[in-house]
């Protein structure tokens, strides 16, 4: 009987797999540890196609839990369009939806048939954007700014949303499509001299483990599901998929990234007494997150969703499955 449990338990958890299984894998990497504040810059070429989205961001782990207070920063890439619009946004609060102070950038040349050079600083006084070594937002000195307390961790993922209002119409006839990544650096904020300075630097000539972990969660309003086997290092190239989901991988090989003198992150300031001020509109800050808000951020490794979001059932499914393991025992009794 103890035998026949432990298949049942076996079958159990295949099954459930099965069930919570999307048609579309996609791919996210994730820091082992977390910062408070820092300077953040990497390249990046991302994928095109619409419903999609190439991302950095900073989170504040466990933020989904329903009732703590989410703490994020995004660098959202959309793929529709041409992939020639992205988003800068700061994500708060305790309360579901969150508050979100999102803005919409638009560039002349598709961002994905180049490798971009992108910069997130953040710092107590001030959150800035940069691309190619041009500053495209900041805000200063509000709450929105401030909120921000807790260290976070580094994140880069490519999926799928299901809101074709925020994404644009989904096609899945455009898979497989790829975010390719070919460094990132990080630089620690000093408060005393207000100067980024030290940290790390990945050119991804390996995936190391020691500072990365593959996701392999999913959350509500993602049309994938992250699989670690769609994050992967070639050529000293971070290659983040999104493919159907018998078609996992990579087996090709990653374009060359030929920086520009426009893609250059020089103009982007070390200390903040020197930077340019652009300052962005604070009123945004208050805005209500949409249906696509919550989709902004990954889960942590320690859930399944997103806030919880479409657990119920399976959670039920392997309360069934436990209540068998109990049921043979007593029968053998």
């Amino acid at each position: 009987m103890k035998v026949l449990a432990v298949l049942l338990s076996v079958v159990c958890g295949l099954l459930s797999l099965q069930l919570q299984a999307k048609p579309y894998k996609g791919a996210e990497i994730y820091s082992n540890n977390s910062w408070l504040y820092g300077r953040y810059e990497m390249r990046m070429r991302v994928a095109k196609g619409g419903g999609i989205l190439s991302t950095f961001f900073t989170y504040k782990n466990q933020s989904e839990v329903e009732g703590n207070f989410w703490e994020e920063i995004d660098i959202e890439v959309f793929g529709k369009s041409n992939a020639e619009i992205w988003q800068s946004n700061i994500i708060l609060g305790s309360t579901r939806p969150t508050i979100q102070s999102h803005e919409e950038h638009e560039v002349e040349d598709s961002l994905g048939d180049a490798y971009h050079t992108y910069v997130l600083e953040w710092t107590p006084d001030y959150v800035a954007w940069f691309l190619d070594g041009v500053e495209v937002r900041r805000i200063i000195g509000t709450s929105t700014v401030t909120s921000l307390t807790n260290a976070q961790s580094a994140r880069m993922n490519i999926w799928a949303s299901d809101s074709v209002e925020w994404t644009g119409e989904w096609d899945d006839s455009v898979l497989p499509v790829y975010q390719f990544v070919n460094y990132i650096e990080y630089k620690t904020y000093n408060t005393t001299t207000k100067l980024f300075e030290g940290g790390w630097r990945d050119d991804f000539d390996t995936f190391d483990t020691l500072r990365w972990s593959k996701a392999n969660w999913t959350f509500a309003s993602n049309r994938v599901d992250f699989a670690p086997e769609n994050a992967v290092v070639k050529d000293g190239i971070l290659v983040l998929a999104l493919t159907h989901e018998s078609a996992t991988g990579y087996t090709g090989t990653p374009p060359v990234d030929e920086p520009t003198s426009s893609s250059s992150s020089s103009a982007s300031s070390s200390a903040v007494a020197s930077s340019s001020v652009a300052s962005s509109s604070v009123s945004s800050a208050a805005s209500v997150a949409s249906s696509s808000s919550t989709a902004a951020a990954s889960s942590t490794p320690s859930t399944n969703s997103s806030g919880g979001s479409g657990g119920g059932a399976i959670n039920l499914f392997w309360l069934l499955c436990l209540s068998g393991l109990l049921f043979f025992p007593k029968i053998r009794r």
